[in-house]
């Protein structure tokens, strides 16, 4: 296929790598509250809402940044799609305020409360956007600028949990908590990963974890990151299950986490061939994993 929105998608939002993480992603959120109650789990629609819902913010996402990245693309990346003239950011725009209106669509057909907390979360989008008015000062310093953009998770989260505990007129689910700051965790590992190189993979004007802090520390940060993931995995998880099945799944993936870190080549011999594009997909089985953990796999095993 040669449509230039399916290069688009694949180069830049690939929707098959993207969607089943989405779907995991909020079935957990929504069956942690869930799972809580006696009665019956949120239905197919709602659940469907929220998929969508969340799929089109992390498209807004994706979007935010082809336009605060624009002129670095255009001049270090020119291969990228927008600075290549696949799409412009003008039809990107289009896309996201048609996805804004059926986000809009969909709250306001489930539950009208919701609307206001959509607002918040396109609110944040668009002061991240925008780099909080300080992009200097953030480029200045790249830890604050991680965490200010990966505060989005959390919220997102947030949202998603009103699908069912709103919509249903409950109080907000006991250790609530737990899971914002698992999705906050999580997005720091998937960030992280994605930006952690080894030497001979860095580029001028492509900015790295890696390149900033050096691959170590980058790998050290990684690795507490999905520690701190596993920790606040195992919090959220005792509210809706006591099973040694999910702290051993929590076992697992903290040693997955040092596995992929001691196999990650430092500025020693690399010890398997391969092992420098290890930790971007470790980062996201992490999160599958511990995701899936945390609501539908309770869901599914009774």
């Amino acid at each position: 296929m040669t449509n230039r929105w399916w290069i688009y998608q694949k180069e830049r939002f690939p929707i098959f790598a993207h969607g089943p993480m989405v779907i995991v992603f909020c079935l957990a959120v929504i069956l942690f509250s869930g799972l809580q109650q006696d009665d019956a789990l949120p239905g197919i629609a709602r659940i469907a809402g929220a998929v969508i819902s969340t799929l089109i913010l992390f498209f807004q996402l994706r979007v935010a940044d082809e336009f605060k990245d624009f002129a670095i693309d255009s001049k270090y990346r020119p291969h990228r799609a927008v600075p290549r003239g696949l799409v412009s950011l003008h039809e990107l725009a289009r896309l996201a305020f048609a996805g804004a209106a059926i986000q809009f669509l969909i709250a306001l057909s489930i539950d009208i409360g919701l609307i206001p907390l959509l607002i918040v979360v396109w609110a944040y989008i668009g002061l991240m956007t925008k780099e909080f008015f300080v992009p200097e000062w953030l480029i200045r310093n790249p830890s604050v600028y991680l965490v200010s953009h990966m505060l989005v998770m959390p919220l997102i989260a947030f949202y998603v949990s009103t699908f069912d505990w709103l919509c249903e007129s409950r109080v907000i689910p006991a250790g609530l908590g737990w899971l914002l700051l698992l999705s906050f965790c999580c997005g720091l590992v998937l960030e992280l990963g994605r930006k952690i190189k080894v030497p001979a993979s860095e580029r001028t004007g492509v900015e790295t974890y890696s390149g900033l802090w050096g691959s170590n520390i980058a790998v050290i940060l990684w690795t507490a990151a999905v520690a701190a993931s596993v920790f606040t995995y195992v919090n959220a998880a005792s509210y809706i299950s006591g099973s040694a099945l999910f702290l051993s799944l929590g076992a697992t993936v903290l040693v997955l986490g040092l596995l992929t870190a001691v196999l990650f080549p430092g500025k020693g011999p690399q010890p398997f061939r391969g092992t420098e594009k290890l930790i971007e997909p470790s980062s996201g089985l992490v999160a599958l994993m511990l995701y899936l953990g945390l609501g539908p796999l309770q869901a599914l095993l009774g």
